[in-house]
Protein backbone atom coordinates (compact mmCIF):
# COMPACT_ATOMS: atom_id res chain seq x y z
CA UNK A 1 0.00 0.00 0.00
CA UNK A 2 1.32 3.73 -0.77
CA UNK A 3 0.31 6.17 1.81
CA UNK A 4 1.70 9.66 2.68
CA UNK A 5 2.88 10.16 6.67
CA UNK A 6 1.41 13.84 8.25
CA UNK A 7 2.11 14.98 11.63
CA UNK A 8 3.24 13.20 14.67
CA UNK A 9 0.67 12.65 17.26
CA UNK A 10 2.52 10.14 19.93
CA UNK A 11 6.19 9.35 20.63
CA UNK A 12 7.75 6.90 22.87
CA UNK A 13 11.12 6.76 23.63
CA UNK A 14 11.80 4.68 20.16
CA UNK A 15 8.62 4.80 18.66
CA UNK A 16 6.55 7.86 16.98
CA UNK A 17 2.83 7.40 16.09
CA UNK A 18 1.76 9.60 12.65
CA UNK A 19 -1.58 10.25 11.19
CA UNK A 20 -1.30 8.82 7.24
CA UNK A 21 -3.77 8.07 4.83
CA UNK A 22 -3.66 6.42 1.67
CA UNK A 23 -2.35 7.75 -1.49
CA UNK A 24 -5.43 6.27 -3.59
CA UNK A 25 -8.51 6.37 -1.32
CA UNK A 26 -7.84 9.00 1.32
CA UNK A 27 -8.07 6.36 4.43
CA UNK A 28 -6.53 8.37 6.92
CA UNK A 29 -5.21 5.36 9.77
CA UNK A 30 -2.58 6.12 12.42
CA UNK A 31 1.37 4.74 11.77
CA UNK A 32 3.49 3.22 14.40
CA UNK A 33 6.83 3.25 13.19
CA UNK A 34 10.51 2.18 14.49
CA UNK A 35 14.07 1.43 13.00
CA UNK A 36 13.57 -2.03 11.67
CA UNK A 37 17.00 -2.61 13.55
CA UNK A 38 14.97 -2.04 16.78
CA UNK A 39 11.49 -2.78 15.60
CA UNK A 40 11.73 -6.92 17.80
CA UNK A 41 9.01 -5.37 20.40
CA UNK A 42 7.16 -3.38 17.60
CA UNK A 43 7.05 -6.40 15.80
CA UNK A 44 5.34 -8.27 19.28
CA UNK A 45 2.81 -5.76 18.94
CA UNK A 46 1.85 -6.23 15.90
CA UNK A 47 2.00 -9.95 15.94
CA UNK A 48 -0.32 -9.50 18.94
CA UNK A 49 -2.73 -6.81 17.23
CA UNK A 50 -3.06 -9.08 14.34
CA UNK A 51 -4.81 -11.61 15.85
CA UNK A 52 -7.86 -9.53 17.26
CA UNK A 53 -10.58 -8.11 15.67
CA UNK A 54 -13.54 -6.73 18.44
CA UNK A 55 -15.43 -3.26 18.14
CA UNK A 56 -13.88 -2.54 21.05
CA UNK A 57 -9.94 -2.60 20.55
CA UNK A 58 -8.68 -0.28 18.02
CA UNK A 59 -8.39 -2.32 14.34
CA UNK A 60 -4.86 -3.53 12.90
CA UNK A 61 -4.68 -2.31 9.33
CA UNK A 62 -1.23 -3.85 8.83
CA UNK A 63 2.40 -3.59 8.47
CA UNK A 64 5.01 -2.67 5.96
CA UNK A 65 8.72 -1.94 5.77
CA UNK A 66 9.73 1.63 4.07
CA UNK A 67 12.89 3.04 3.66
CA UNK A 68 13.29 7.00 4.57
CA UNK A 69 15.79 9.23 4.85
CA UNK A 70 18.44 6.24 4.24
CA UNK A 71 16.89 4.38 6.80
CA UNK A 72 14.82 1.21 6.91
CA UNK A 73 11.98 1.51 8.95
CA UNK A 74 9.11 -0.86 10.50
CA UNK A 75 5.76 0.34 10.31
CA UNK A 76 2.81 -0.91 12.35
CA UNK A 77 -0.44 0.34 10.93
CA UNK A 78 -3.63 0.57 13.37
CA UNK A 79 -7.36 2.36 13.25
CA UNK A 80 -7.07 6.17 13.65
CA UNK A 81 -9.25 7.50 16.37
CA UNK A 82 -10.54 11.16 15.90
CA UNK A 83 -11.76 11.56 19.18
CA UNK A 84 -8.68 11.76 21.65
CA UNK A 85 -8.09 9.68 24.85
CA UNK A 86 -9.97 9.61 27.67
CA UNK A 87 -7.35 11.43 29.55
CA UNK A 88 -7.92 14.12 26.60
CA UNK A 89 -11.69 14.21 27.63
CA UNK A 90 -11.56 14.23 31.27
CA UNK A 91 -9.58 17.71 30.46
CA UNK A 92 -11.61 19.08 27.73
CA UNK A 93 -14.74 18.53 30.24
CA UNK A 94 -13.00 20.36 32.98
CA UNK A 95 -11.51 17.67 35.09
CA UNK A 96 -14.32 14.92 35.69
CA UNK A 97 -16.98 12.42 33.47
CA UNK A 98 -20.12 12.52 34.50
CA UNK A 99 -20.80 8.94 36.16
CA UNK A 100 -23.45 7.45 33.76
CA UNK A 101 -20.57 8.04 30.75
CA UNK A 102 -18.00 6.38 33.06
CA UNK A 103 -20.36 3.63 33.15
CA UNK A 104 -20.28 3.49 29.33
CA UNK A 105 -16.95 3.56 28.96
CA UNK A 106 -16.22 1.22 31.44
CA UNK A 107 -18.33 -1.32 29.97
CA UNK A 108 -16.61 -0.69 26.29
CA UNK A 109 -13.43 -1.09 27.84
CA UNK A 110 -14.58 -4.55 29.90
CA UNK A 111 -15.97 -6.14 26.64
CA UNK A 112 -12.77 -5.37 25.14
CA UNK A 113 -11.14 -6.98 28.27
CA UNK A 114 -12.70 -9.92 28.03
CA UNK A 115 -12.18 -10.68 24.58
CA UNK A 116 -8.17 -10.43 25.03
CA UNK A 117 -8.93 -12.42 28.07
CA UNK A 118 -10.55 -14.98 26.58
CA UNK A 119 -7.65 -15.45 24.19
CA UNK A 120 -5.10 -15.54 26.98
CA UNK A 121 -4.12 -12.15 26.31
CA UNK A 122 -3.32 -9.45 28.80
CA UNK A 123 -3.41 -5.90 27.87
CA UNK A 124 -0.79 -4.66 31.01
CA UNK A 125 -1.17 -1.31 30.55
CA UNK A 126 -4.89 0.13 30.75
CA UNK A 127 -5.15 3.71 31.62
CA UNK A 128 -6.73 6.84 30.04
CA UNK A 129 -4.26 7.81 27.84
CA UNK A 130 -4.59 4.44 26.16
CA UNK A 131 -8.58 3.92 25.94
CA UNK A 132 -9.24 6.11 22.15
CA UNK A 133 -12.38 7.55 21.51
CA UNK A 134 -14.46 7.80 18.26
CA UNK A 135 -18.21 7.69 17.14
CA UNK A 136 -18.91 4.65 18.47
CA UNK A 137 -17.41 5.30 22.06
CA UNK A 138 -13.70 3.51 23.71
CA UNK A 139 -11.44 1.47 21.92
CA UNK A 140 -8.73 -0.06 23.93
CA UNK A 141 -5.02 0.88 21.88
CA UNK A 142 -1.60 0.70 22.53
CA UNK A 143 -0.44 -3.23 22.75
CA UNK A 144 3.32 -2.12 23.60
CA UNK A 145 3.70 -4.07 27.12
CA UNK A 146 0.83 -6.67 25.98
CA UNK A 147 1.64 -10.35 26.25
CA UNK A 148 0.33 -14.08 26.24
CA UNK A 149 -0.78 -15.00 29.63
CA UNK A 150 0.52 -18.37 28.74
CA UNK A 151 4.07 -18.22 27.83
CA UNK A 152 3.61 -21.69 25.74
CA UNK A 153 1.22 -19.75 23.42
CA UNK A 154 4.21 -17.44 22.85
CA UNK A 155 6.02 -17.68 20.18
CA UNK A 156 4.35 -21.06 18.99
CA UNK A 157 5.60 -22.30 22.01
CA UNK A 158 9.67 -21.38 21.64
CA UNK A 159 9.80 -19.09 24.42
CA UNK A 160 7.93 -21.10 26.91
CA UNK A 161 11.42 -21.35 28.86
CA UNK A 162 11.42 -17.80 29.27
CA UNK A 163 10.49 -15.26 31.66
CA UNK A 164 8.14 -11.92 30.72
CA UNK A 165 9.43 -8.63 31.81
CA UNK A 166 7.46 -6.91 33.99
CA UNK A 167 5.70 -4.02 32.05
CA UNK A 168 3.05 -1.09 31.86
CA UNK A 169 2.73 2.31 33.89
CA UNK A 170 3.35 2.37 37.68
CA UNK A 171 0.39 4.65 38.69
CA UNK A 172 -2.03 1.94 37.60
CA UNK A 173 -0.01 -0.88 38.69
CA UNK A 174 -1.64 -3.53 40.25
CA UNK A 175 -0.20 -4.99 43.89
CA UNK A 176 1.26 -8.27 42.49
CA UNK A 177 3.09 -6.22 39.78
CA UNK A 178 4.65 -3.58 42.37
CA UNK A 179 6.20 -6.64 43.95
CA UNK A 180 7.06 -8.23 40.76
CA UNK A 181 5.77 -11.17 41.60
CA UNK A 182 2.91 -11.50 37.90
CA UNK A 183 1.73 -9.55 35.51
CA UNK A 184 -1.47 -11.01 34.10
CA UNK A 185 -5.56 -10.56 33.26
CA UNK A 186 -6.63 -9.56 37.22
CA UNK A 187 -3.72 -6.73 36.91
CA UNK A 188 -5.87 -5.42 33.84
CA UNK A 189 -9.02 -5.13 36.21
CA UNK A 190 -7.18 -3.35 38.64
CA UNK A 191 -6.01 -1.08 35.91
CA UNK A 192 -9.10 -0.95 34.96
CA UNK A 193 -10.19 0.23 38.76
CA UNK A 194 -7.74 3.14 38.50
CA UNK A 195 -8.89 4.52 35.22
CA UNK A 196 -12.49 5.02 36.70
CA UNK A 197 -11.17 6.86 39.47
CA UNK A 198 -9.31 9.14 37.12
CA UNK A 199 -12.67 9.48 35.20
CA UNK A 200 -14.85 10.06 38.39
CA UNK A 201 -11.85 12.84 39.81
CA UNK A 202 -9.58 14.14 37.36
CA UNK A 203 -6.80 13.23 39.50
CA UNK A 204 -4.22 10.28 39.87
CA UNK A 205 -5.77 7.17 41.67
CA UNK A 206 -2.68 7.89 43.86
CA UNK A 207 -3.06 11.55 45.17
CA UNK A 208 0.13 13.33 46.43
CA UNK A 209 3.04 11.02 44.97
CA UNK A 210 5.51 12.43 42.76
CA UNK A 211 8.33 9.67 43.54
CA UNK A 212 8.17 6.58 42.03
CA UNK A 213 10.11 4.45 43.87
CA UNK A 214 7.80 5.82 46.83
CA UNK A 215 4.19 5.01 45.09
CA UNK A 216 5.91 1.35 44.01
CA UNK A 217 6.39 0.57 47.70
CA UNK A 218 3.08 1.84 48.44
CA UNK A 219 0.91 -0.12 46.69
CA UNK A 220 3.49 -3.32 46.64
CA UNK A 221 3.24 -3.50 50.80
CA UNK A 222 1.10 -0.89 52.08
CA UNK A 223 -2.35 -2.83 51.90
CA UNK A 224 -4.08 -0.01 51.00
CA UNK A 225 -6.06 0.35 47.65
CA UNK A 226 -6.72 3.69 45.36
CA UNK A 227 -9.79 5.92 47.60
CA UNK A 228 -12.70 5.08 46.02
CA UNK A 229 -14.96 8.86 45.12
CA UNK A 230 -17.45 9.44 48.18
CA UNK A 231 -19.72 11.17 45.88
CA UNK A 232 -20.09 8.11 42.94
CA UNK A 233 -23.28 5.79 43.68
CA UNK A 234 -23.84 2.87 45.81
CA UNK A 235 -23.50 0.65 42.92
CA UNK A 236 -20.39 2.39 41.32
CA UNK A 237 -18.28 2.02 44.45
CA UNK A 238 -19.51 -1.50 45.05
CA UNK A 239 -17.90 -1.97 41.35
CA UNK A 240 -14.65 0.01 42.09
CA UNK A 241 -14.52 -2.24 45.60
CA UNK A 242 -14.83 -5.40 42.86
CA UNK A 243 -11.89 -4.05 40.82
CA UNK A 244 -9.96 -2.79 43.55
CA UNK A 245 -9.34 -5.60 45.36
CA UNK A 246 -5.62 -6.48 46.52
CA UNK A 247 -5.02 -10.42 45.96
CA UNK A 248 -5.79 -10.96 42.52
CA UNK A 249 -7.26 -14.20 43.34
CA UNK A 250 -10.45 -11.85 45.10
CA UNK A 251 -11.01 -9.49 42.34
CA UNK A 252 -13.67 -10.02 39.63
CA UNK A 253 -13.05 -11.06 36.29
CA UNK A 254 -14.38 -9.24 32.93
CA UNK A 255 -17.02 -11.51 32.96
CA UNK A 256 -18.47 -11.02 36.04
CA UNK A 257 -17.98 -7.18 36.06
CA UNK A 258 -20.27 -7.03 32.93
CA UNK A 259 -22.62 -8.18 34.48
CA UNK A 260 -22.69 -5.99 37.65
CA UNK A 261 -25.90 -3.88 38.57
CA UNK A 262 -23.51 -0.49 37.78
CA UNK A 263 -23.22 -0.86 33.84
CA UNK A 264 -26.41 -2.24 33.31
CA UNK A 265 -28.01 1.02 34.61
CA UNK A 266 -25.13 3.69 33.14
CA UNK A 267 -25.32 1.96 29.62
CA UNK A 268 -29.13 2.04 28.96
CA UNK A 269 -29.23 5.54 30.15
CA UNK A 270 -26.04 6.81 28.24
CA UNK A 271 -25.14 8.02 25.13
CA UNK A 272 -21.79 8.85 23.60
CA UNK A 273 -21.34 12.86 23.69
CA UNK A 274 -19.12 13.64 20.91
CA UNK A 275 -18.51 17.05 22.60
CA UNK A 276 -15.51 14.91 24.25
CA UNK A 277 -13.71 14.90 20.40
CA UNK A 278 -10.77 16.61 20.42
CA UNK A 279 -8.26 16.56 17.27
CA UNK A 280 -5.46 14.16 18.72
CA UNK A 281 -5.77 10.89 18.61
CA UNK A 282 -2.99 10.28 21.72
CA UNK A 283 -1.99 12.47 24.38
CA UNK A 284 1.11 11.52 26.99
CA UNK A 285 1.19 12.98 30.05
CA UNK A 286 4.76 13.96 31.28
CA UNK A 287 5.14 12.71 35.26
CA UNK A 288 7.37 9.48 35.30
CA UNK A 289 4.41 7.69 37.57
CA UNK A 290 2.11 8.01 34.41
CA UNK A 291 4.61 6.98 31.49
CA UNK A 292 4.45 3.74 30.12
CA UNK A 293 7.36 0.61 30.19
CA UNK A 294 7.77 0.92 26.36
CA UNK A 295 10.02 0.17 23.60
CA UNK A 296 13.60 0.51 24.69
CA UNK A 297 12.71 1.41 27.91
CA UNK A 298 11.45 -1.91 29.21
CA UNK A 299 12.96 -4.01 31.16
CA UNK A 300 16.23 -5.82 30.18
CA UNK A 301 15.65 -8.76 32.48
CA UNK A 302 13.33 -10.32 34.80
CA UNK A 303 12.84 -9.04 38.41
CA UNK A 304 13.85 -10.61 40.70
CA UNK A 305 13.77 -8.43 44.02
CA UNK A 306 11.36 -5.79 44.73
CA UNK A 307 14.30 -3.33 45.81
CA UNK A 308 15.47 -3.89 41.59
CA UNK A 309 12.57 -3.34 40.55
CA UNK A 310 11.84 0.38 42.12
CA UNK A 311 15.17 1.17 40.76
CA UNK A 312 14.92 0.71 37.42
CA UNK A 313 10.85 1.96 37.05
CA UNK A 314 12.99 5.16 38.33
CA UNK A 315 14.76 5.43 35.27
CA UNK A 316 11.48 4.69 32.78
CA UNK A 317 10.61 8.19 33.11
CA UNK A 318 10.70 10.10 29.62
CA UNK A 319 9.06 13.51 28.23
CA UNK A 320 6.64 13.31 25.53
CA UNK A 321 4.77 16.02 23.41
CA UNK A 322 1.54 16.51 21.85
CA UNK A 323 1.05 17.35 18.50
CA UNK A 324 -2.22 18.39 16.18
CA UNK A 325 -2.42 17.47 12.55
CA UNK A 326 -3.11 19.57 9.71
CA UNK A 327 -4.84 17.61 7.14
CA UNK A 328 -4.98 20.50 4.49
CA UNK A 329 -1.11 21.44 4.79
CA UNK A 330 0.36 19.58 1.63
CA UNK A 331 4.41 20.59 2.86
CA UNK A 332 3.72 18.08 6.19
CA UNK A 333 2.86 14.73 3.93
CA UNK A 334 5.72 12.75 2.96
CA UNK A 335 5.47 10.15 0.29
CA UNK A 336 6.01 6.80 1.55
CA UNK A 337 6.52 3.35 -1.06
CA UNK A 338 6.14 0.06 0.89
CA UNK A 339 8.51 -2.48 0.20
CA UNK A 340 6.93 -5.40 2.19
CA UNK A 341 2.50 -5.25 3.13
CA UNK A 342 0.35 -7.28 4.57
Amino acid sequence: MDWTRGHTIGRGSSATVSAAKSIWCDQVFAVKSVELSESQLLQKEQKILSQLSSPYIVSYKGYDVTKEKDKLMFNLMMEYMSGGTISNAIRKQGGRINEQLIGCYAKQILLGLEYLHSRGIAHCDIKGQNILLGKTGAKIADFGCARWVDAAERDGGGAAGSVEQIGGTPMFMAPEVARGEEQGCPADIWALGCTIVEMATGRSPWTDMTNTASLLYLIAFSGESPEIPRFLSLQAKDFLYKCLRRDPKDRWTAKQLLRHPFLEESYSNSTINQDFVTSSPTSILDQDIWNSVEESEKMNHSIQTVSSALQRVRELGSTSRESKCGWNDDQIWITVRSTISQ
